[in-house]
């Protein structure tokens, strides 16, 4: 399985560990690509959006000529997981005029609404697909405030949807790379596979 990580801005090596740890998991590879210029995308089995600042990535992948590619990927059904920052990229109303949203998530968001970064914390959240729950870190996390009819939510906290599925598309508002914890990888990458602890 050949992995990509948009790499424009924000954690690249916490995410390329977890989906080669979620592929072992499963007795396969996976080979991880670094993006930061178009024409990798179509190349890639898989694609992560990692967290780091959505401004910042929405311009990049505009400009570099990667947020087509990132449509046509969706388009095509081939999976991707959108992290915090990238969720926030990857929905249809990021409510910022700064951050050119992709689209292919049908989600609204508000950015940083569960705080600064003062305000970060880790919860343990039960998520559809999971046998346990999944200890999420939240770090200047987006809120999901709005979900299309055909969104699944897969996790919640204190109510709020924290963690859903689109088609391909699974989208977190918590860091699930900063764990040694791959499930989330699995349930995004092998849909229709037993997810392994």
């Amino acid at each position: 399985m050949k992995a990509g990580v948009i790499a424009v801005q924000g954690d690249v090596a916490e995410h390329a560990a977890a989906v080669r740890n979620a592929a072992a998991a499963h007795g396969e590879s996976a080979s991880v690509v670094e993006i930061r210029d178009a024409g990798l995308v179509p190349d890639c089995d898989v694609l992560l959006m990692p967290g780091g600042e959505s401004t910042t990535i929405s311009r990049l992948i505009r400009r570099e000529g990667i947020a087509e590619e990132i449509r046509e990927h969706v388009a095509a059904g081939k999976p991707v997981l959108a992290t915090c920052a990238g969720l926030i990229v990857c929905s249809r109303d990021a409510k910022d005029d700064r951050v050119d949203a992709l689209g292919v998530l049908d989600v609204s968001v508000d950015r940083n609404a569960f705080g600064r970064q003062k305000d970060s914390f880790e919860a343990q959240v039960p998520v559809t697909g999971l046998d346990d729950p999944f200890h999420a870190v939240f770090i200047r996390a987006p809120l999901i405030d709005d979900v299309g009819g055909d969104v699944e939510v897969l996790a919640t906290v204190e109510g709020r949807p924290v963690l859903v599925r689109d088609g391909p598309v699974v989208a977190s508002s918590f860091h699930p790379e900063l764990t040694e914890d791959p499930r989330i990888h699995d349930l995004t990458f092998f849909p229709d596979r037993e997810v392994l602890a």
